[in-house]
């Protein structure tokens, strides 16, 4: 597998110390860049290690998983109290761990969106300008009461009961919904993924687009590792902010120029080829035991959270 990294995943570029030739703010900055570029890469063949360990879903066919995190996000979708997202929330820390997947790292992006996309965006709906309710944590006190059109705001501003509930409902679904996909997309290769979406009648466009898509992030990281080191071979002493703002724009000019090149490239070798815009896949095998008792189990488990 070493053959198909990107050498920036080998050799690591550290940034230059200060005094060294090249080691400018701005060299530092494309540095970084590229170590960015680098974990993007990085996690994906992380995920291709954990897809093939001896886990627990590792064994279960793609089809099934498929269908258990459609099921489950339905579920997460319909709970309405905090006590049944959290059963879920231990439901798949169990099938994680059970998985052999790193937990640290795992939570870790689970917690990190959870909290940008539902602490953060839900936060100011725990105010009792928003959300009527019992004061359970002020925050300021005004004069007087205020009227605009038909917003109210009360004397009193603070978080109340009933909009701490719903910023904790909202975080909950959206670590659910985070942790069921990943535990998918960390226990699954990528190419089952795309065939059991076509066992479930996914529109074959989305399944092109997604397949090129993530076939171009290998190709993109390695141009973009190709022009950065090309760059550090031609640098002699520092260079400047501007210079290095100005380097950084041409190369995204000239990225996006490359991929229309190669885009219309694909186009043609696949017409060429008798692409007539239908994906044709080898079929699945048939499902052993062990998967119809997953299912069934998996299924069991949602319709039992769906009626707590």
């Amino acid at each position: 597998m070493e053959g198909n990294i990107p050498r920036f995943l080998l050799d690591r570029h550290e940034p230059s110390p200060p005094g060294h030739g090249g080691a400018a703010v701005g060299t530092s900055y494309l540095d970084k860049g590229v170590h960015h570029i680098a974990k993007v890469i990085m996690t994906a063949y992380v995920q291709w290690e954990t897809a093939t360990r001896r886990g627990l879903f590792q064994l279960m066919d793609a089809r099934v998983k498929a269908l258990f995190m459609a099921f489950f996000l339905v579920v997460v979708s319909l709970k309405k109290d905090v006590p049944s997202e959290l059963y879920v929330f231990g439901f798949v820390l169990a099938l994680a761990a059970a998985s052999r997947l790193d937990l640290f790292s795992f939570y870790r992006r689970v917690i990190f969106l959870g909290f940008i996309f539902g602490f953060l965006i839900a936060l100011p709906s725990s105010l009792n300008v928003i959300t009527k309710g019992t004061v359970v944590v002020p925050l300021i006190s005004l004069p007087r009461e205020y009227n605009f059109w038909v917003y109210h705001v009360p004397q009193r501003i603070g978080i109340t009961m009933e909009g701490a509930r719903g910023v904790a409902m909202l975080s909950m679904r959206v670590m659910n919904s985070v942790s069921l996909s990943l535990l998918v997309l960390h226990t699954t290769p990528f190419p089952e993924i795309v065939r059991a979406l076509k066992v479930f009648r996914v529109p074959d466009a989305f399944l092109m687009v997604i397949t090129l898509s993530y076939k171009y992030i290998f190709i993109f990281a390695r141009t973009v590792e190709d022009m950065h080191l090309a760059k550090k071979s031609r640098l002699v002493g520092a260079a400047s902010d501007a210079e290095a703002t100005r380097w950084i724009a041409g190369r995204i000019a000239l990225v996006f120029k490359r991929t229309q090149i190669r885009c219309e490239e694909i186009f043609k070798a696949m017409q060429s080829r008798g692409f007539s815009g239908d994906i044709r896949l080898r079929g699945f095998g048939r499902l052993k035991a062990l998967d119809y008792a997953a299912c069934v189990s998996l299924l069991g488990a949602g319709a039992f959270f769906l009626w707590l």
